[in-house]
């Protein structure tokens, strides 16, 4: 360990991870996964986990893994539909499930990340979201209450990073990584390269490094979750 720099995913979460925690995980789909943070957790084997992230992979990758290893409790995800063991699972009763629409959640890690304990949002208003939710109208519109989420750990990966953690994040792996970075009261983050401080342009820096506690670089497998091509070019 060098400040932030951890030579592995397996001593940045030393020290962090503990049963019944709560973690908040970026990407979307397999894109801007924090692989290494999952493979490390799966190998510590936490138990009991409440994670927050949009979906939890497919079924031998990303959060699937940790599905598969029946360390995860609760899931409050957005999506649900690239795992069949995600729906297997929640369908017997095994694990708990709270659904949010994508906006709300990215809303409620965002909210948690900048000290707002709540907000009122019509989406999901009539819906199954809204029940047993504070209902409030504003200018003759009923909203609903949510909350901001503040989770444990936050696990996200990133691009590029200098060692205080100021990062980049590449095209759309931004997706759910700025704001599940914010939240946690741990984050660590995994990288593709790291570099000196000053060697990145400050004027694209997506996210300071006050919100990043403990940094890993590695490599990765980057897999894709829906291979699509035209006809006649070849996979």
């Amino acid at each position: 360990m060098t400040g932030k720099v951890y030579q592995t995913a397996e001593a940045a979460l030393e020290g962090v991870l503990f049963d019944s925690m709560t973690i908040a995980a970026g990407g979307f789909g397999l894109c801007g996964i924090p692989e290494l943070s999952i493979a490390a957790i799966r190998a510590a084997g936490t138990q009991n986990l409440t994670i927050y992230s949009n979906n939890a992979g497919v079924d031998d990758f990303g959060l699937g893994r940790l599905l598969q290893t029946r360390q995860i409790k609760k899931m409050c995800s957005s999506y649900v539909g690239e795992n069949e063991l995600f729906m297997q699972q929640y369908l017997s009763g095994e694990l708990e499930l709270e659904f949010n629409p994508q906006g709300t959640l990215a809303e409620r890690m965002r909210a948690g990340g900048a000290g707002i304990p709540g907000f009122y949002t019509r989406t999901g208003v009539g819906t199954l979201v809204a029940e047993g939710k504070e209902h409030k109208d504003f200018n003759g519109e009923t909203h609903i209450l949510e909350h901001g989420i503040i989770a444990d750990l936050a696990i996200v990966k990133a691009w590029k990073a200098d060692t205080t953690g100021n990062a980049i994040f590449r095209k759309t792996a931004r997706n759910f990584n700025h704001p599940a970075a914010t939240c946690g009261r741990t984050c660590v983050m995994e990288v593709e390269e790291i570099v000196a401080p000053g060697q990145l342009d400050p004027d694209a820096i997506h996210i300071p490094g006050i919100y990043i506690h403990r940094l890993v670089q590695g490599e990765f497998e980057k897999q894709i979750e829906q291979r699509t091509t035209r006809p006649g070019v070849a996979a």
